[in-house]
């Protein structure tokens, strides 16, 4: 097939930074939702003003373009869900450490290990801590405004973003803030970006500010008959003031998983429990004081609790947290991940309506996540391959959804829209706020060709070429 115009415009003016071979093509369709989306052409770029010699010539051609990083998004965001032009930022990765103002410069490649890492050898650090730490970027964290364990005592991505360089869709380059402590000049638009997945613009590079190393960490594992009585204690330990950097639940679903991937009980004799596992961090001082009363609480509130003494020791606890994601797909080949947030008075609220929503649906759920903001992680799992099973897990999510609204709680905590949530923003939103949202948009990219179809469209399937796709659920 011959390449279009815009195409032909496109490697005229990038070359061999444009690829449209098969395997590139695939490779850059999805995300880690798992959705493939035809598209015309990958572009890998190495300096920013590259960026925006891509917008233009896509604002001329209406081309759409879909920005990725590492492609660890849950929800589609970084999918070409309209095909188009895939751009690729995991090439600008330039990392420097400002040791005098506690500052990170970075592009928007950078993988958020590494900057934690260079932070580190300066006696600082970089807090937010997504489950993808390893290999996602900061662009996408920026994108989604990312989140993580450590959310409960520092906060999220937001929180660390100083200032923001970038190009708008429509190809001109902007800052938003500058490298001060401080700003007061005009709107907000650095904080506008943050959380808009790539749908405003696209981020070339990015001020964060970084804070003290932590002098020590202590964790404890603590375990209890129920969800309930477990997301009752984390209330308890919010009242107590103890203050925690991580306080993560497990309900017994979750456990019982990870214990399968262990081959032994985490608690002898009591198999199954449902699970608090919290980290204390601070100076020697503060962690001693936390800890004697951590201690008392645990003995007050849990049937059996277990600290971990060591960084070995802790080490041991908090691989039984990351056991449990991929325990999980011994309850089915599929996963619909939704990171919801309920106020933390009413996560065992959720918990019932998640139990009663499994008994109605037979369904398997599993939940686990930051009890600290009650921010918790539905993961409903099915076989894709069963017909009535993923319709019941598509029934279910919607179930969930419904109910977390009807708890004052959030779609989304740290995950964004993208597609997966697209059919649930109006549960969220009324028509004046989505409108708004249209109209801020639409001023930033009237041609609309930045992320097309995420967050306002309710997903559904757009095949432009008629090629066949596996959704994970209809929308008609």
């Amino acid at each position: 097939m011959p390449d279009s115009v815009a195409l032909q415009s496109l490697k005229e003016t990038l070359g061999e930074r444009v690829r449209t071979d098969e395997e590139s093509l695939y490779r850059n369709s999805f995300d880690g939702m798992r959705l493939a989306f035809a598209h015309e052409a990958d572009i890998q770029v190495d300096q920013p003003e590259q960026i925006g010699e891509v917008l233009r010539l896509a604002n001329q051609y209406r081309v759409p373009v879909t920005t990725r990083g590492a492609g660890t998004s849950l929800t589609g965001s970084a999918s070409p869900a309209k095909g188009g032009w895939v751009l690729r930022l995991d090439g600008l990765n330039d990392l420097e450490i400002d040791p005098l103002n506690q500052f990170a410069h970075v592009g928007p490649g950078v993988v958020v290990n590494d900057l934690q890492q260079a932070a580190k050898q300066e006696g600082l650090f970089y807090p937010p801590d997504p489950s993808s730490v390893r290999y996602c970027t900061i662009g996408g964290n920026i994108a989604c405004n990312a989140g993580g364990m450590r959310c409960l005592k520092y906060g999220v991505t937001r929180d660390y973003v100083v200032a923001l360089k970038g190009y708008l869709p429509t190809g001109e380059s902007v800052s938003w803030s500058c490298d001060t402590k401080k700003f007061a000049t005009g709107y907000n638009v650095r904080d506008l970006w943050i959380g808009s997945e790539g749908t405003l613009g696209i981020v070339t590079a990015a001020t964060l500010k970084l804070i003290p190393v932590p002098q020590t960490t202590w964790s404890l594992l603590a375990a209890f008959p129920s969800e309930r009585e477990a997301l009752k204690a984390v209330e308890s330990i919010i009242g107590r003031r103890i203050g925690p950097a991580v306080l993560e639940f497990l309900d017994r679903p979750s456990v019982r998983g990870a214990e399968a991937a262990f081959n032994q009980p985490i608690f002898d004799g009591m198999p199954g429990r449902s699970l608090l596992l919290i980290q204390l961090d601070g100076s020697e001082a503060e962690v001693t004081t936390a800890q004697q009363e951590l201690l008392e609480w645990a003995k007050q509130e849990a049937e059996a609790f277990r600290p971990a003494p060591s960084p070995e020791e802790a080490e041991e606890l908090w691989n039984i947290r990351r056991a449990c994601s991929s325990a999980m797909f011994e309850l089915g080949d599929s996963k619909l991940n939704e990171d919801v947030v309920v106020p933390i008075h009413r996560q065992a609220e959720l918990i019932d309506e998640v139990e009663r929503i499994r008994s109605q649906h037979q369904v398997a759920i599993a939940v686990f996540g930051h009890a600290g903001d009650g921010n918790l992680h539905v993961n409903i799992m099915h076989h894709r391959d069963d017909p009535a099973e993923s319709k019941r897990a598509r029934e279910a999510l919607g179930e969930v959804m419904q109910s977390v609204v009807d708890l004052d709680g959030a779609i989304s905590g740290e995950h964004g829209v993208g597609l997966a949530k697209s059919p649930f923003l109006s549960l969220q939103l009324g028509e004046a706020e989505i409108a708004i949202m249209r109209k801020i948009k639409d001023a930033f990219d009237p041609n609309g060709i930045l992320n097309p179809g995420k967050l306002f469209e309710p997903y559904e399937v757009w095949n432009k070429k008629k090629e066949i796709y596996r959704f994970p659920w209809d929308h008609r």
